[in-house]
């Protein structure tokens, strides 16, 4: 599957074209994307087993090239059957995936994934400290996403997953772990002046106005210099908060948190240009399936700006041609 977001017309709100083609290769230059949609799924929380469909279909109405996921969950066999959720939203996605190697408890390990349509290699499984610099039971997934085809020029690039400390009262913890995913990030980008940015998908538990957040944004003192990253909602979201913990989710109706912006699309900074600066952004899995909610967050969706491969492009440019002369 190819995406091409194709501009609109001068003199129309709809498709510059019927057939969906655009124009020239600066058309598609201007508008192809990579699709990226982090979530939490919850684990095996409320009606988990009637939520697995909701989930699927949530995901596969977004589209995504690339997906984030936190909480998910697998079985070792000791209790049930072995199992893997993110083994079984890849196959019913057709995509590829790797997990976190997470530690099982009572038969199960609560995990972080990353699904692509494109290949996956190179997975490493990052434990994340507490605030004392001690390994905790957070993780973070890092693995190497290639692009195959899609008339795009964009080479191998990194995909994190993780999920920070929840606990109101422990930033401490989640700073450390902000600290951690930095670093991380920081021994395995490419060169910032040419290479495509690392993606994190990331629950952070923490507001943006937060202090873990404010250092993952370059609001304060990085913790790593000349690195920091960009919130493609502040970039492309809409004029909303973007809450993606929020009580308009019926899971969290009595919930005594307040409503929050905790989920994010975070793209590395520096990079080339433009390229990977999100270009759109949305909340998804904001109503039910057939009665059912997938999750008690909201995911966040995000089209990242890329580089086509001009060669194909110019050769699609003329298939489009040909095509509108018959």
């Amino acid at each position: 599957m190819v995406r091409f977001l194709t501009p609109p017309a001068a003199d129309s709100a709809g498709p510059a074209d019927s057939d969906g083609l655009c124009d020239s290769a600066a058309d598609v230059l201007r508008f192809r994307a990579v699709r990226v949609m982090t979530w939490n799924l919850w684990w095996r929380f409320g009606p988990w087993e009637e939520r697995f469909a909701a989930i699927v279909s949530t995901l596969a109405a977004e589209v995504p090239d690339v997906l984030c996921l936190q909480e998910l969950w697998a079985s070792d066999g000791s209790v049930t059957p072995v199992q893997d959720q993110a083994q079984l939203l890849a196959e019913a996605l057709g995509m590829h995936w790797a997990r976190t190697e997470s530690p099982f408890w009572n038969g199960y390990c609560f995990a972080n994934a990353v699904l692509s349509r494109w290949p996956i290699t190179d997975p490493v499984t990052h434990v994340l400290p507490d605030h004392e610099g001690k390994p905790s039971h957070r993780r973070a997934l890092l693995c190497t996403v290639t692009p195959d085809g899609d008339h795009i020029s964009v080479g191998p690039f990194k995909v994190v997953s993780t999920h920070f400390e929840f606990r109101f009262d422990r930033s401490a913890t989640r700073q450390a772990q902000a600290n951690s995913i930095t670093e991380l990030v920081a021994q395995h980008r490419g060169d910032p002046e040419t290479s495509f940015p690392v993606i994190v998908g990331a629950d952070t538990n923490a507001q943006p106005n937060s202090d873990e957040m404010r250092s993952l944004l370059g609001l304060t003192q990085p913790p790593v210099r000349g690195l920091i990253f960009h919130d493609s909602w502040a970039l492309a979201g809409d004029e909303t908060p973007g809450y993606t913990w929020s009580d308009r989710n019926p899971y969290l109706a009595n919930a005594a948190w307040p409503r929050r912006r905790i989920d994010y699309v975070l793209v590395s900074w520096p990079r080339p240009a433009s390229i990977g600066t999100p270009t759109a952004c949305w909340l998804a899995g904001t109503t039910p399936i057939d009665g059912v909610m997938p999750s008690d967050h909201f995911a966040v969706v995000a089209d990242l700006r890329c580089t086509p491969n001009l060669r194909s492009l110019l050769e699609l440019g003329k298939e489009g041609s040909e095509v509108r002369s018959r």
